[in-house]
């Protein structure tokens, strides 16, 4: 019997630079969202990858995380706990940085110099820089956080992933699987087709309203050849729904289209979607209402 490795990876840094498509890389599915808005992100969300080498077999949890952000609503004090969380039970942690980081992550290393599972650090973006600016930023992380290990990658491009994969393998500790082997996250499907329409609303509407709106599926029956979805799509203002309704609900119709085109390369079935828009004021505030929207 080979020996077997297993162990949570949590993913975590500030909005934008690049979390989830690192996820989405490493689980080898587009299981996160990903828009060019920060805060996209909010739940956590875990892939699960299986694998064996010669010498074991093992099972990586990656968990993708909300960005790092100072709480200005209930939403993000909710978010944080997620993120608080992945901290806590990692077994490693993947801090993801880019190349145009500030160095304004006191909130970010405050949170890491607690923790007691090894850091690697991952430079991101490196297809946008120079060797020179790339170097500058490894020096300013072995100076300030002194992780165990400081790797420079283009998740979009997929530079430097296998080397981080093979050093994440190497970190894991001798566990029995977590999860059945057949799994891929730990989210129903219903999860899933949410997020598919809230990216679609994040990518079709600007300022305030994608991040006032939250997707609930009230609806998932699947048959043979289909898979019918009904959803809700909150908003906080009256306001608010008209924008996304548009002139006699062409700008819906649109999100509508592009979510379930996108549901139908996920689940591998024909969709039929019904979308309603209501209005919850102050929904982001408001801890009951944030419960019921499983946050």
């Amino acid at each position: 019997m080979k020996e077997h490795k297993a162990g949570f990876i949590s993913i975590v840094g500030k909005p934008n630079v690049g979390k989830s498509t690192l996820m989405n890389q490493l689980v080898g599915e587009k299981l996160s969202i990903i828009t060019s808005k920060a805060q996209t992100t909010r739940h956590r969300i875990m892939g699960i990858v299986n694998g064996e080498t010669e010498d074991f077999d093992f099972q990586l949890v990656y968990s993708d995380t909300p960005g790092i952000i100072k709480p200005l609503y209930e939403l993000h004090n909710a978010m944080m706990e997620f993120v608080h969380g992945s901290i806590e039970d990692g077994d490693v942690i993947l801090f993801v940085t880019d190349i145009y980081e500030k160095y304004d992550e006191e909130d970010v290393i405050q949170k890491l110099q607690k923790c007691q599972s090894p850091i690697i650090l991952i430079i991101n973006k490196i297809d946008l820089s120079t060797p020179e600016i790339v170097q500058e930023k490894i020096d300013h992380w072995k100076a300030v956080l002194n992780p165990s290990l400081i790797l420079s990658i283009s998740a979009l491009q997929k530079v430097g992933i296998d080397g981080l994969l093979e050093n994440i393998i190497n970190l894991m500790p001798v566990h029995p699987p977590y999860f059945p082997k057949e799994e891929l996250t730990d989210k129903p499907e219903r999860f899933f087709a949410a997020e598919i329409i809230r990216e679609k609303i994040f990518l079709n509407y600007k300022k305030e309203v994608p991040y006032s709106c939250e997707v609930v599926i009230t609806a998932f029956k699947e048959s043979d050849d289909i898979i019918k979805v009904s959803s809700e799509i909150y908003v906080e203002r009256a306001t608010q729904r008209a924008i996304l309704l548009g002139h006699k609900g062409e700008r819906i119709k649109v999100v509508g289209t592009e979510a379930r085109k996108e549901m139908e390369q996920f689940f591998g079935k024909k969709v039929f979607l019904e979308q309603y828009i209501k209005v919850e004021p102050d929904w982001r505030q408001q801890k009951n209402k944030l419960e019921r929207f499983g946050y």
